[in-house]
């Protein structure tokens, strides 16, 4: 995983960098379009190959039922992930 850290840290540190991540997304952006302003940080689960994962994970062990990944916007998702894992379980149990 630690390219993908590496790579974090790298757009965090050069305004260059990350004015080029942006432009992926938005091409016509330029460095004097950014103001400095605080950061979060937030919790993001990656596959075993070091890859971001971007969408929910959900994995059952036995009689256990695990959300693994719940990213923004979990809250707003919360009921259809309910009903994902209720689905899981009802499946389970038959």
């Amino acid at each position: 995983y630690w390219r993908t850290g590496l790579g974090e840290y790298h757009r965090s540190m050069s305004k260059a960098a990350f004015v080029r991540a942006l432009q992926k997304l938005v091409p016509e952006i330029e460095e004097k379009h950014l103001k400095p302003a605080g950061s979060g940080v937030r919790a993001q689960a990656c596959s075993r190959d070091g890859l971001l994962l971007d969408d929910f994970e959900i994995r059952t062990s036995g009689r256990v039922t695990h959300v693994c990944n719940a990213p923004s916007p979990a809250a707003t998702a919360s009921l259809a992930i309910g009903e994902a894992i209720a689905s899981i379980v009802k499946a389970d149990v038959g």
